[in-house]
């Protein structure tokens, strides 16, 4: 059995992609998900993937999740936190209960899901662990005070993190897509879209899901092995740090 991969939020948008690239890289890849199970039974069906379903903002179900995935496909090696949500609101109507929901997926649940399969990493002296953050962590976004806190944590979890790894042979690694033209920018009404956001990005296009895919199946290879602590940019010039 080659090296196994979990990629959270794994059977939409660019998670999706992430999986199906990381299966052709030769991985054996499991992809969790959180509601969705007629989307997670096709992908399952079109790719051979398996799936699981847990919330990752509850640390308990993450435990037994990952406890299932690797007795049924192997230790995991490779960990993906991709999972997301938005809940969008100007931050004078934003709601205690929308804070809290993303900063438990987007934040919280890094954690949840790194924390059990960290051990093992150590122990084997090898893990990748790779971290989706946003264009909005780096630079904020109004409507999103949420969301940009929680992938701006993210960033901060990962530049620590990959200190503590680094001899243990884990690299710890983050990405930062800007617009990337999935279900939920594409339902974004046509004119915003071309009058407001796409000419904001200067290679004048939407990044494509399997773009991020690419930046993570590198990550996670040897090849990578002396990449660690940091971030890749993938916003198509709309953004520098």
């Amino acid at each position: 059995m080659g090296r196994v991969a979990l990629v959270t939020g794994g059977s939409r948008g660019i998670g999706e992609a992430i999986s199906k690239a990381l299966k052709d890289a030769g991985y054996t890849v499991a992809a969790t998900y959180a509601g969705n199970d007629e989307k997670a039974a096709a992908f399952t069906e079109a790719t051979g993937i398996k799936t699981y379903k847990w919330d990752v903002g509850d640390y308990e179900a993450c435990a037994a999740g990952i406890a299932k995935a690797e007795e049924e496909n192997g230790p995991i090696d490779v960990l993906v936190n991709n999972a997301g949500i938005t809940r969008d609101a100007m931050f004078h109507r934003m709601t205690p209960d929308q804070w809290k929901q993303v900063i438990d997926t987007n934040l919280t649940g890094v954690f949840n899901m790194t924390h059990p399969i960290w051990p093992g990493m150590r122990d084997r002296k090898f893990g990748r662990v790779i971290n989706i953050s946003s264009i909005n962590g780096q630079k904020g976004q109004a409507g999103q005070v949420n969301y940009s806190a929680a992938k701006a944590g993210d960033l901060g979890f990962t530049k620590a993190l990959a200190q503590e790894g680094a001899r243990a042979g884990i690299t710890v690694n983050a990405i930062c897509p800007g617009y990337i033209a999935t279900e939920m920018v594409k339902a974004i009404d046509e004119k915003v879209l071309n009058e407001r956001i796409i000419p904001q990005i200067p290679v004048g296009r939407l990044g494509e899901p399997e773009e991020i895919a690419r930046c993570v199946v590198f990550l996670a290879s040897d090849d990578a092995g002396f990449i660690t602590g940091s971030t890749i940019t993938a916003n198509g010039a709309q953004f520098f740090v």
